[in-house]
C-alpha cells in the first residue's frame, strides 16, 4: 500500500510539469494573440484625412496586407453572430418580428455593398477624428454587410426545424429561456451556423477589395489589405502581383482553416449523439497532450455552465385564454399602427423627393429591367441548384471527403469572382457571344457557394439512423432522394437559395457592366440601369429608384417563393 501511495505522489508531481506540447501549445497561442494584438494596433495610429497611405505591391508587404485584411473578417464576423443571435432568434420566436426581419434581411441582402460604404463613412471618420480607427469601422462595416445576412437567416431556419421531442425534452426539464437558447438552440443550429460561417469569411474576399478603397469628399482612403493590393495590381495590369495575392489568401484560408475551422469542425461532432468517431484536428490533438494546458478545460467549462445557468426567472403567471386574446389583439394594433406610420412616412419622403425627378416612363422602364434581371437571379438559382445539391449530399454523406473539400471550396468561394471579368469580356469580343447570356453567370459565380455550404451542412446533420434505415429497407434511386434526402435537407437548400439570389442581385450592379481597359460589354438589366447612372451620370434619383424597384423586386419574390417556401420546410419536412 505504501509503494502504491509513492506511486501516487510520483504520479502527481510529474503530472504537474510542463511537456514539450505544452510549450508548443504556448508558442502556438502566444503566437497568435502577439500578431492579432499587433495587427489591431495599427487599425488605431493617427490619421488625417487626405493623407496618403502608401500602398506598395512588392510580394514582401502581402503577409502584413494579408494581417490586416482577415483582422477586418473576423471583427465582422463576430459582430455578424452577435447580430445573428438577436435578430435571428427574434424572428424565429415571434411571427410578428419575423414579417419583418426576413423580408427586411432579403432587401438587405440584395443592396450593394458600396452603399452601406458611402453611407457609413463619413460617420465613422466623425466618430473618430485624427484616427484611422473611422475608415477602419467604415471597412468593417462594409464587410460585416457581406456576411451577416446569410447567417442570420441559416441560424432562423435552424430554430424553426428544431425537433418536437426535443422542444419537449426541454419542458419536462424545465430550463428557461436563457438555458434553452445555449443548450438546445445554439448547439443545434451549430452545423449550419459553422458552415455558413466559413463561406461568409469567403465571400467577404470579394468585397473586401471595395472596402479597403475609399473614396469620400473626393479623398481617396487606400487601406492596407490584400483588397488594395488586388485593385493597385489590377490598375497596373500587373499579373505576377495578382499571382502573389492570389498565393497569398491561399495560405492564408489554410492557417484559419487549420487554426479556427477544423477544430471547430471537430468539436461540432459532440452535438450528435448519433456520430461514430470525431473529426481529427491537430490543434485538438496538440492539446489534449498537453499537462499544464488540460487543466484549464474544466475551470472553462465550470465557468461555461455558470454562464448558462445565470438564474433567469420563469413566468409562473398565466393569462386566460380571453385576457391572452385580448393582449394579443392590443400588441398586434400596436405593432401594424407602427409599421404602417414608418411605411407611410418612408413613402412619403421618398414621393416628395423623387416627384419633380421621375416621369412614369422611368418607373415603366426600370419595371420592365426589373424583370429582366429578376428572371436572371432565378434561372441561374435554379440551375446552380441542380448543380451543387447533388455535389454537397455526396460529400456530406463521407466526412473524409467533407475534411478534404472544405478548404479548397473555402479557396474556390473566396476567390475574387471579378478577377474572371476580364476573361468574360475578352471571350465575349472575341468570339462575338451573347452579352445578355454570357455575362449572367458573373452574378451567380461568387454566390453559388452558399448553396453548396448549405446543402453539405444540412446533409451532415441528417440522422445516422435514418440513413441506415434507407440502407435496409433498400431504397435506392429518386426515391431515397424524394422519401429520404430533399425531406431532410429543403430547409438548407431553401437558406441556400435565398442568400444565392441575394448575392445574385447585389453581383448584379458589376456583373451587367463588365470593363477590361477601354473594353466595355452590358447587358440589359436593373444592375447596369444603377451602375450607369451611379458611375456615368451621376443620376443620384435614378440610382434611388433603381434601387427602390429592386427592393420591390426582392419583396415580391420573397413573398411569393421563399416564404411559402420556408413555411413549408417548416410544416412538412423537419425532422420530428
Amino acid at each position: 500500500m505504501a509503494q502504491r501511495n509513492t506511486f501516487e505522489r510520483k504520479e502527481t508531481v510529474r503530472w504537474t510539469f510542463p511537456n514539450y506540447w505544452d510549450m508548443l501549445a504556448f508558442v502556438l497561442v502566444a503566437g497568435v494573440f502577439a500578431t492579432l494584438g499587433w495587427g489591431a494596433s495599427q487599425m488605431v495610429v493617427p490619421y488625417q484625412l487626405g493623407e496618403p497611405l502608401h500602398i506598395s505591391l512588392n510580394p514582401s508587404n502581402l503577409p502584413y496586407y494579408g494581417l490586416r485584411s482577415v483582422l477586418r473578417m473576423f471583427i465582422g464576423m463576430f459582430c455578424s453572430l452577435i447580430v445573428t443571435f438577436i435578430f435571428g432568434t427574434w424572428a424565429a420566436k415571434s411571427r410578428r418580428a419575423e414579417r419583418i426581419i426576413i423580408p427586411l434581411i432579403d432587401i438587405l441582402q440584395s443592396a450593394p455593398v458600396l452603399s452601406f460604404l458611402a453611407l457609413s463613412i463619413g460617420a465613422f471618420i466623425a466618430m473618430f477624428p485624427g484616427s484611422l480607427l473611422g475608415p477602419e469601422c467604415a471597412a468593417i462595416f462594409a464587410v460585416f454587410t457581406s456576411q451577416a445576412w446569410n447567417i442570420i437567416l441559416s441560424f432562423y431556419q435552424s430554430l424553426k426545424t428544431i425537433p418536437r421531442p426535443l422542444n419537449e425534452a426541454v419542458h419536462v426539464f424545465k430550463l428557461s429561456a436563457w438555458q434553452r437558447f445555449w443548450r438546445l438552440e445554439v448547439p443545434f443550429s451549430m452545423p449550419g451556423l459553422l458552415w455558413n460561417c466559413m463561406v461568409s469569411m469567403s465571400a467577404s474576399w470579394f468585397f473586401v477589395v471595395a472596402s479597403e478603397a475609399i473614396s469620400i469628399a473626393n479623398q481617396e482612403i487606400t487601406l492596407p489589405g490584400i483588397g488594395s493590393y488586388i485593385a493597385l495590381a489590377v490598375t497596373h495590369k500587373d499579373v505576377w502581383a495578382i499571382s502573389y495575392a492570389i498565393s497569398t489568401m491561399f495560405v492564408i484560408i489554410l492557417l484559419y482553416d487549420q487554426l479556427i475551422f477544423r477544430p471547430l469542425n471537430a468539436w461540432l461532432m459532440r452535438f450528435r449523439a448519433d456520430s461514430f468517431g470525431g473529426a481529427d484536428s491537430w490543434v485538438i490533438t496538440l492539446f489534449q497532450r498537453t499537462h499544464i494546458l488540460r487543466k484549464f478545460g474544466p475551470m472553462i467549462s465550470e465557468v461555461w455552465n455558470r454562464f448558462v445557468n445565470i438564474p433567469c426567472p420563469h413566468r409562473e403567471k398565466k393569462l386566460s385564454a380571453i385576457d391572452a386574446g385580448r393582449k394579443s389583439r392590443i400588441w398586434g394594433l400596436i405593432w401594424g399602427a407602427s409599421i404602417f406610420l414608418v411605411s407611410a412616412m418612408v413613402v412619403w419622403i421618398v414621393t416628395q423627393i423623387m416627384v419633380d425627378h421621375i416621369t412614369l416612363n422611368d418607373w415603366l422602364e426600370v419595371a420592365l429591367l426589373g424583370l429582366v434581371t429578376a428572371a436572371r437571379v432565378m434561372i441561374l438559382v435554379v440551375l446552380a441548384g441542380f448543380v451543387w445539391v447533388p455535389v454537397g449530399v455526396w460529400i456530406g454523406l463521407r466526412p473524409n471527403v467533407a475534411r478534404i473539400a472544405q478548404p479548397v471550396i473555402q479557396f474556390l468561394a473566396s476567390f475574387p469572382a471579378n478577377l474572371f471579368f476580364p476573361i468574360v469580356v475578352l471571350l465575349i469580343v472575341r468570339y462575338h457571344l451573347n452579352v445578355q447570356i454570357w455575362t449572367s453567370p458573373l452574378m451567380i459565380l461568387g454566390t453559388q457557394w452558399y448553396i453548396l455550404f448549405n446543402v453539405i451542412a444540412g446533409t451532415m446533420q441528417l440522422p445516422q439512423q435514418l440513413l441506415s434505415a434507407s440502407k435496409v429497407f433498400q431504397i435506392k434511386g429518386w426515391l431515397w432522394w424524394k422519401k429520404v434526402i430533399l425531406p431532410g435537407i429543403f430547409p438548407y437548400v431553401i437558406t441556400g437559395a435565398v442568400t444565392a439570389a441575394g448575392g445574385a442581385w447585389n453581383a448584379s450592379i458589376i456583373a451587367e457592366v463588365a470593363q477590361w481597359g477601354n473594353i466595355k460589354v452590358e447587358a440589359t438589366g436593373l444592375g447596369a440601369y444603377i451602375a450607369n447612372n451611379f458611375s456615368v451620370t451621376g443620376n443620384f434619383y435614378k440610382v434611388a429608384l433603381g434601387t427602390i424597384m429592386m427592393c420591390i423586386y426582392v419583396l415580391l419574390i420573397n413573398w411569393l417563393v421563399w416564404q411559402p417556401l420556408y413555411d413549408k420546410a417548416e410544416e412538412r419536412f423537419r425532422l420530428n
